[in-house]
């Protein structure tokens, strides 16, 4: 691993390894800058009801990414900005983000204010589902599963409280947040109400060697077992999109809260990881009926994520994901159907997270109707991720 130091003008001084970015402190320390960028090339093909002849392929940079991150005038004042600058991380343009780009990921200023308690202000994941919260950088598969995509509470813009104590071996992690509910980059007033967000953690075994508990391969190889328990509750009061951070607005007169509920947990030793994520969101007021015309303005209903992996000595690691996912009124229309999805992975970690390969084949049950004759639509993704 290249390793560059050197020493500028005022001793100013430029600090580099591969996979750690660039780091620059000022002469008097009287702020910092650590630059990092990163890039995911990724190959898709689908095959709908494993009809060969319908075959659909795709190349397209899934992330393109640029971080900053330091502190300012105090070891304690810290600040993070991501931008994304793939047209998968813009998302798309509304008149609540003035119709332009939407490429801020996070902005935020973090203060530790005392000990481990501290306060963050900005735009930033809130703290719900560990599989969203971890960096897409540092997955097990080419990308997060469906219950992810379906309920997570993704980027707000708010102030949140973290905190973190030991008990002999018990380590418990605590953190609030108060957001404006309606995801990332608004430029015009709050549509709906504020949200809420509490999350505890409890890992009885002890920390994660290097923050493990927050990246899905045991590539520090945890020498005895490690386990976290992480559970969420969120409530967005009165929520403007379909899926309270995400999706389209819905109109005014059918705002109802949103709430949801998360459990998840991770377990590492000598190699192995096996982890598992359980959600739930509901619409207060706003109940299904079958047979009604009028169904939800939101998407609702439970999902449950199981992945089970291990590293071997030469970093590759084979793993398998199961996914399963319920909405509210399944079956009434299109996109609410039932569905199970079957992955099996496989990756090659050459300089850790930083730069690998990885691939993986799922197989999609759309009515988790599953029988010897059922017919399921196939998935393959290749991905290459280079990142310093």
């Amino acid at each position: 691993m290249l390793s560059l130091v050197s020493q500028l003008s005022a001793q100013q001084t430029i600090e580099s390894t591969f996979g750690n970015g660039v780091t620059v402190v000022a002469a008097d320390e009287s702020f910092s800058m650590k630059f990092n960028a990163r890039v995911q090339s990724l190959f898709i093909t689908e095959v709908p009801e494993m009809d060969f002849s319908e075959v659909e392929t795709n190349w397209l940079i899934r992330r393109s990414r640029l971080k900053f991150s330091g502190f300012a005038y105090n070891p304690k004042l810290q600040y993070k900005i991501e931008l994304g600058l793939s047209n998968r991380d813009h998302g798309g343009e509304t008149p609540e983000t003035n119709n332009t780009s939407n490429l801020i990921l996070d902005a935020f200023i973090k203060w530790k204010v005392v000990g481990n308690f501290e306060v963050w202000i900005g735009q930033t994941k809130l703290p719900g589902n560990r599989e969203r919260v971890i960096s897409s950088q540092k997955l097990q598969f080419v990308d997060r599963s469906l219950v992810n995509s379906r309920f997570n509470i993704d980027r707000d813009m708010g102030i949140q409280f973290r905190n973190k104590h030991t008990l002999g071996s018990l380590v418990v992690k605590e953190a609030m947040a108060i957001s404006q509910g309606e995801g990332r980059n608004r430029t015009v007033g709050n549509q709906g109400g504020l949200e809420y967000t509490g999350r505890i953690e409890f890992l009885p075994m002890g920390e994660f060697t290097g923050k493990g508990d927050y990246v899905s391969s045991d590539l520090k190889r945890e020498s005895t077992p490690k386990l976290s328990v992480g559970l969420t509750f969120d409530h967005n009061a009165n929520a403007a999109r379909e899926r309270g951070n995400l999706g389209g607005y819905v109109a005014d007169t059918a705002y109802n809260s949103l709430q949801t509920v998360f459990a998840d947990f991770m377990f590492k030793y000598n190699g192995w990881v096996v982890a598992g994520e359980y959600a739930n969101k509901k619409a207060l007021g706003d109940r299904l009926v079958a047979g009604d015309e009028f169904i939800s303005n939101y998407y609702t209903g439970t999902g449950v994520n199981l992945q089970l992996g291990y590293l071997f000595k030469n970093n590759v690691e084979p793993a398998f994901r199961y996914t399963e996912i319920t909405p509210e009124a399944a079956g009434l229309t299109s996109d609410r159907n039932l569905q199970k999805m079957y992955t099996f992975g496989l990756s090659k970690y050459v300089v850790g997270h930083s730069l690998k390969v990885q691939t993986d084949v799922s197989f999609i049950d759309n009515d988790a109707a599953f029988s010897f004759e059922q017919v399921f639509d196939m998935l393959f993704r290749f991905q290459v991720e280079m990142a310093f």
